[in-house]
């Protein structure tokens, strides 16, 4: 994947995008747009995002 990815780190006030707990991977997509989990649902989802060639980060946040 070519190109840079310019993200905001995680803070206490990002949410998971399907269970509204801490959200700790971001995954870019590439045709733009992010998703946001938290740990269980980032590793739930992991195989589909890498198969949409997404760039996944895992952050730790202070709480």
């Amino acid at each position: 994947m070519t190109g840079t990815v310019t993200t905001s780190t995680l803070t206490a006030a990002d949410r998971c995008d399907r269970c509204g707990a801490a959200a700790r991977v971001r995954a870019v997509l590439p045709g733009g747009g992010e998703l946001l989990f938290c740990r269980h649902h980032g590793t739930k989802h992991e195989a589909q995002l890498r198969a949409l060639e997404a760039t996944i980060l895992v952050e730790e946040i202070d709480d």
